[in-house]
């Protein structure tokens, strides 16, 4: 089970992310474990909504005389913790959206191997790793879904590590949110999902 971090103590990790002299490393490291806690308290508020949205299910077999019951119950489910989640899902789009674009420039500061030992990824796993997704944060954790791998539960697709979730919940938001025109092709040439381009060559004199 994940050891949680107390509220204190990420506040804590994230004034050592601000300092100046916190290293790539250790931004990594810290991001990871704010993550874990984040994808753990919301995992946590979605299995309470889940428990009162089984209630009304078993409550739904004795229809019509049940209807307000069903109802309030459905209406808790939905309410419940709204606040604290819509914060969480925000918290998740924000690390994300930093993942996805890598503006701390932590994989060029890092070599491939320190990246997968920070992910997790397991030594047998490391060359597809690299096949999959290169040596960029994105690539690793999100595209070729390797962080934690030694530790993965499911092959299914959503299942991953928490950098993984935060880059599910900023796409997620950026498909929501961005107008249908303007949407790119993730699995176009050069793009997310899409085959990877050949690198440009420059003639140096």
């Amino acid at each position: 089970m994940t050891q949680l971090t107390s509220l204190p103590t990420l506040r804590s990790f994230i004034r050592i992310m601000e300092k100046p002299n916190a290293t790539h490393r250790d931004n990594l490291t810290i991001t990871r474990r704010v993550l874990l806690n984040l994808r753990y308290h919301r995992r946590a508020i979605i299995n309470e909504r889940r428990a009162l949205r089984r209630q009304a299910r078993k409550l739904r077999q004795f229809l019509p005389f049940t209807a307000l019951a069903v109802a309030d119950l459905e209406r808790q489910a939905h309410d419940h913790r709204a606040a604290e989640y819509d914060a969480l899902r925000r918290a998740l789009i924000a690390y994300g959206q930093s993942i996805i674009h890598d503006r701390e420039g932590i994989a060029a500061a890092l070599s491939f191997d320190q990246l997968a030992d920070h992910l997790n990824i397991n030594p047998v796993h490391r060359e597809q790793a690299r096949i999959d997704g290169g040596d960029t944060l994105q690539g690793l954790a999100f595209i070729a879904r390797m962080e934690d791998s030694a530790d993965r539960q499911s092959e299914a697709w959503g299942d991953g590590g928490p950098l993984f979730e935060a880059c599910m919940a900023a796409t997620a938001d950026f498909i929501r949110t961005c107008p249908e025109h303007r949407l790119p092709d993730p699995f176009a040439p050069g793009e997310m999902f899409g085959p990877k381009l050949p690198p440009q060559l420059r003639v140096v004199s």
